[in-house]
């Protein structure tokens, strides 16, 4: 597993997921602590291209060792590309889930959205 981390350069949801923004684009994952509380996971439901996901609603689903979770979407918008290795390499959610353990790519539907998103500092206060 990873080590203890939360990225300066993302915003986070108090459901520990993370989001890096690229203008009407962003990148969506899940963080450090989901999943190191999770254990290892063992099985990840994706979700369609081509998807709505909606602030606050669940779009996946993650099953790890200790039990199976939703993944909450932090920001509304249509999902443009999932990433297709976690489904061989389930191991980069645990290793890395910053980088490779990236979950989907969206299309933004309310830049304002941001607004109620926390920095890091505000993140690991909330842990």
């Amino acid at each position: 597993m990873s080590d203890e981390r939360h990225p300066d350069d993302l915003l986070y949801h108090p459901e520990h997921d993370w989001v890096r923004m690229d203008g009407e684009l962003a990148t969506l994952g899940i963080t450090w602590y989901a999943q190191e509380s999770l254990g290892e996971i063992v099985f990840w439901d994706a979700p369609n291209v081509g998807s709505m996901i909606r602030k606050g609603d669940a779009y996946a689903e993650l099953e790890s060792v200790k039990a199976v979770t939703d993944v909450v979407a932090p920001m509304s918008g249509e999902i443009l590309v999932v990433n297709e290795r976690i489904s061989d390499e389930l191991r980069l959610l645990n290793d890395d889930p910053y980088a490779e353990g990236w979950l989907v790519q969206v299309r933004l539907k309310d830049l304002s959205e941001t607004d109620s998103l926390l920095d890091a500092d505000a993140y690991k206060r909330l842990l």
